[in-house]
């Protein structure tokens, strides 16, 4: 079975018929072109056209009368941690981003693949890391886009550490 499309989220889909997940890992939500079977051994090759499409947890990619095939993204080894300020959010999302490693937002945390030397990173720049199981599910877009390092202008980080910064009354 050939998908060139996603029809749409579980999340928007309130339906009573038999669901067979494709399971992927996080690193495979964003390949164009991949061939893979779901649970219940149904052949399928994603042939996504256009550049940026991600697949997302709950994205239907096939719909009959008895069936749907959606995704689920797998839980995998994260480095978690829980900011306690908006500073130290925009801090260590820009150290990490400028490390080039995926990062995720989620839940007002902050998540990135397990890798032992940046977790150590994390722990001696006195961020306060955690080791946990879990969906890596969005993708903060502004650590994947082309940039330059001469102008901080108009980064994520400076903007939070404009927000962040006590207003002059």
């Amino acid at each position: 079975m050939i998908i060139n499309q996603i029809i749409g989220n579980l999340s928007e889909n309130s339906s009573d018929k038999t669901i067979d997940y494709l399971d992927l890992e996080w690193f495979e939500t964003t390949k164009r072109i991949q061939r893979k079977k779901t649970r219940k051994g149904t052949d399928i090759a994603i042939k996504f056209l256009r550049e940026g499409q991600r697949l997302r947890e709950g994205d239907i990619l096939f719909e009959d009368a008895e069936k749907i095939i959606a995704i689920n993204v797998l839980e995998t080894e994260a480095i978690v941690m829980s900011p306690a300020s908006l500073l130290e959010m925009g801090t260590v999302c820009y150290e990490i981003g400028n490390k080039h490693i995926p990062l995720f937002i989620q839940n007002d945390k902050v998540l990135l693949p397990f890798e032992m030397p940046m977790f150590r990173w994390l722990e001696a720049s006195g961020f306060r890391p955690e080791k946990q199981s879990a969906k890596l599910l969005n993708l903060l877009k502004s650590n994947v886009e082309p940039h330059g390092h001469g102008s901080l202008g108009s980064t994520i980080f400076t903007k939070i550490l404009k927000m962040a910064a006590p207003k002059d009354e």
